[in-house]
């Protein structure tokens, strides 16, 4: 168990900052920073002493979201516009089933 531990406590350096905005990228004299929507989770579990069972397991997704582009000497966000969609529909949806029974409880 104590191996899979090391294991994950390697990995989560990596986790942070550096996997949300990609390394910067020229493409003619147009720097572009990648940006991403990064998800991680990890998990363990055993039992007893060393010879005992255990298992554990990890994953991860990332949504790229969009890009910081600086040219000249201005800076500005330009959005993937299909994986934001991806992302805010979910978040429409249930904002709307939230407001209609909130406005169902008013009534009451």
């Amino acid at each position: 168990m104590t191996n899979l531990a090391l294991k994950l406590a390697e990995n989560a350096r990596t986790i942070g900052v550096r996997s949300a905005y990609g390394d910067p990228v020229q493409i003619e004299g147009v720097t572009i920073v990648p940006v991403a929507l990064v998800q991680y989770g990890f998990g363990g579990g055993g039992e007893g002493d060393e010879s005992a069972a255990a298992g554990g397991g990890g994953g991860g997704m990332a949504i790229p979201i969009g890009a910081y582009v600086k040219s000249g000497g201005a800076a500005r966000f330009e959005p993937n516009v299909i994986s934001l969609l991806a992302v805010g529909i979910p978040f429409v949806w249930v904002s709307g089933k939230a407001i209609a029974r909130i406005i169902r409880a008013l009534k009451r």
